[in-house]
């Protein structure tokens, strides 16, 4: 037997199934999962971010990083850079057209979640 749905839950898989699609729908490339929790995790945390970190924070390989790396910087969503303290480590750094990726998300969000004028047009048809 399945569990009741949980209102809660169900609000939050709905605004990600939204975001996403919203996402998919707009012009440009699209991100896997992977790629996209690379750069959110890059772009919301706060201080220097290194291949080795980030495989460790997200619990992946750092080839599997790297992958994801290379497409965030085609599309000009972050750069690496050599650490200039310690010539081993490649930081991540943030990009002008990854921030403004990041803005159009928060919008995208805040849209789906009926924050924004377009949902409240549609809620009231």
């Amino acid at each position: 037997m399945a569990a009741p749905p949980n209102p809660v839950s169900d609000a939050q898989v709905g605004l990600l199934r939204d975001t996403v699609v919203a996402l998919v729908r707009r012009d440009g490339a699209d991100l896997s999962a992977r790629q996209l929790g690379v750069f959110l995790t890059c772009y919301l945390n706060d201080g220097a971010h290194t291949v080795r970190g980030l495989a460790a924070e997200l619990n992946v390989s750092k080839p599997a990083i790297t992958r994801a790396l290379d497409r965030l910087g085609e599309l000009d969503l972050a750069r690496r850079k050599v650490d200039p303290l310690d010539r081993r480590s490649v930081l991540v750094q943030r990009t002008p057209k990854g921030s403004a990726f990041l803005r159009d998300l928060r919008s995208i969000m805040t849209e789906a979640s009926g924050g924004g004028k377009k949902s409240s047009k549609k809620a009231a048809a």
